[in-house]
């Protein structure tokens, strides 16, 4: 069983940017994929971002060019650098480890 933990989110104002945290337990994390979703006030969760075992990331075209996802193998840490960051960004985002799921960290865009 894996434990994720996101961290990294707040208040922001629009334009501003955030780096969002996802720690993995276990010592096999470079062998997972992980994706960052989010869900917004009333919406449904949507995917974000992934990053493969191997590094090549995929964006959803909406986000493509003001997020950012990477990974750091050695501290079993997957991040998402948010800029230029948008009311509409505002929602919880999620890291997702294979069938695991974090708590989620709440991302809240606004003046």
């Amino acid at each position: 069983q894996l434990q994720v933990a996101e961290s990294g989110g707040g208040l922001v104002q629009p334009g501003g940017s955030l780096r969002l945290s996802c720690v993995v337990s276990g010592n096999i994390f470079s062998r997972y994929d992980v994706d960052w979703h989010r869900q917004g006030p009333g919406q449904e969760r949507e995917l974000v971002a992934r990053i493969f075992s191997d590094g090549v990331a995929y964006y959803v075209d909406s986000l493509k060019g003001r997020f950012t996802i990477s990974r750091d193998n050695g501290k079993n840490t997957a991040y998402l650098q948010m800029n230029n960051l948008q009311p509409e960004d505002t929602a919880v985002y999620y890291c997702k480890v294979s069938r695991y799921w974090g708590q989620g960290t709440h991302v809240t865009v606004s003046s």
